[in-house]
């Protein structure tokens, strides 16, 4: 997201052309030095690729002197192009900008090119009037962003705001999304995608243009009137994670205050014993797991739900519930959830041993076993017990890790569709086996014991078991031939009440892994 100061908004370019040869020569030399940050004049003194510029580039101005105007300004320079930049104190400010860059007055800075980046704040836009005679027919492109504040009391967009008030000039909306780092770092290490949206179609082929030249995607959003959506693009905080958030915490808030309890209220009431030292580890320990392996089952049970959806309806061509849509779109940000809170258990697990009251019940043990005369302390069933379930337990974190690796684009996008499947899908329902597998083993027979109903609650393991068993065994049965066979059936078209006679072909199972419509 594009930093909201002023002269931190802005791409163009001039006339439309496309980069030569000495102009990819120069972004080869800039490379070196994109990957750090370009603010400083030492950094920009010492890369000669930004000193030095063909007199034959592309001219683009930038109006505006701050933070996004001067990353704009090395990143145009490094594309090969040349930057006019028009400050109110020029003097003060050439030194933060390229060398290669003129910076001078506002009014000489937007006399020659015909793209201007428009890098300040919408309430300076009617400061920029005194120009308008200046700047008729040229492009300008404004990447200016709004505050949430200023988004829902402006009625119309930075974009719109600005057209009007400059109505000779083709007004293009673009590189508010690009961050300042972005711009400094180079695309490959930020969003390389740019909405661009204006009412005149060669302006924005201009300004397409100029954003290939600069290594970004360019997306086009159509008419001017887009230019509010786009402006709201970077106000949202992580829309897609809103919802597995809330269940999450959700989740964990319900499970903490069960364990809070069982394990430390129950003995406080009944035995008179303080145990509220648990709070800050154990009890978070014992919850995390819990809401780990639930998040996960969860990640699966709508396609279940799905599945079972198309065996009752006997078609695919009709649209889920709006819920299940959801849900369906949500499980990848689910599953990253889960595989967290997996991971903090495992901290947790390994920092039990460092606490002190820790050591003061190993030593009241030992002390307890002198009294009773007992020199050796060995249960058979319970070492292979715990041997297992640890071992079930970092095999499920493995897989978990990596669902989670491969969720990452820059994984997934280097596996084709039955590699992404086979992971995601194979893998995933194997990690859920393991961790019911590592759960049932941690339970063993405490399900079965009086002495574990604390307030006649059952103990927690049980709880979780609920939702991933049912979605084992559902699982389970899809895998019944006259199931899959219907189930596989649908997917590839078939469908309950058509009169068209529809027969799979001939290896079965070579359908199914090829078929993901």
């Amino acid at each position: 997201m594009a930093a909201e100061g002023p002269g931190e908004q802005c791409p163009a370019l001039g006339c439309g052309e496309s980069p030569n040869t000495e102009d990819s020569q120069s972004v080869t030399k800039l490379s070196g030095e994109m990957d750090k940050p370009l603010i400083s004049r030492r950094l920009v003194d010492s890369d000669s690729s930004l000193a030095e510029v063909p007199s034959e580039a592309p001219k683009v101005g930038i109006l505006g002197s701050g933070d996004f105007a001067r990353s704009l300004a090395t990143r145009l320079v490094g594309s090969g192009l040349s930057v006019v930049v028009g400050s109110r104190h020029p003097k003060r400010m050439v030194g933060l900008f390229p060398s290669a860059a003129k910076v001078t007055f506002q009014a000489e800075a937007v006399g020659s090119p015909e793209v201007i980046f428009v890098a300040v704040f919408r309430e300076h836009y009617s400061s920029l009037c005194s120009l308008s005679d200046q700047l008729a027919g040229k492009i300008l492109v404004d990447v200016s962003n709004p505050t949430e504040q200023e988004h829902l009391q402006h009625r119309e967009s930075n974009a719109e705001y600005l057209a009007s008030l400059f109505p000779t000039c083709a007004v293009v909306k673009a590189f508010n999304v690009i961050s300042a780092w972005t711009l400094q770092a180079g695309p490959r290490d930020g969003n390389r995608q740019v909405p661009i949206c204006s009412d005149l179609p060669e302006a924005k082929r201009t300004v397409s243009e100029l954003a290939h030249a600069m290594g970004f995607t360019p997306v086009d959003m159509g008419s001017l009137a887009s230019a509010r959506e786009i402006e709201a693009m970077p106000l949202r905080l992580l829309p897609g994670w809103k919802v597995p958030t809330i269940l999450a915490l959700g989740l964990f808030i319900f499970f903490y205050t069960y364990n809070f309890i069982r394990d430390v209220l129950q003995p406080y009431v009944q035995e008179n014993r303080n145990e509220f030292y648990k709070l800050p580890l154990s009890v978070v320990n014992t919850t995390l797991p819990c809401v780990a392996y639930v998040l996960l089952s969860l990640v699966y049970l709508p396609g279940v739900l799905a599945a079972a959806l198309q065996l009752w309806r006997g078609t695919k061509y009709r649209r889920f519930p709006d819920w299940l849509d959801h849900w369906l779109q949500h499980r990848k940000q689910i599953g990253l959830l889960s595989f967290f809170c997996a991971a903090l258990h495992a901290v947790y697990s390994v920092c039990l041993p460092v606490r002190i009251s820790y050591r003061y019940n190993l030593v009241n043990l030992a002390v307890k076993q002198v009294l009773t005369n007992k020199s050796h302390l060995w249960v058979e069933e319970n070492v292979w017990r715990m041997e297992i379930y640890l071992s079930l337990g970092v095999l499920a974190l493995g897989v978990l890790s990596l669902l989670a690796v491969t969720s990452l684009p820059s994984i997934a996008n280097s596996l084709n569709w039955r590699e992404f499947n086979f992971v995601q899908s194979t893998l995933g329902f194997v990690a859920l086996v393991l961790s019911t597998l590592h759960t049932l083993t941690y339970g063993w027979t405490r399900a079965f014991e009086e002495s574990r109903y604390k307030f006649y609650l059952p103990p927690t393991f049980t709880l979780t078991l609920l939702v991933p068993c049912v979605v084992i065994l559902v699982k389970g049965l899809f895998l019944l031939p006259c199931l899959r066979h219907r189930l596989s059936k649908i997917r590839r078209g078939w469908e309950k009440d058509s009169a068209v006679k529809f027969t799979l072909p001939m290896d079965h199972a070579l359908a199914q892994k090829t078929s993901h419509v």
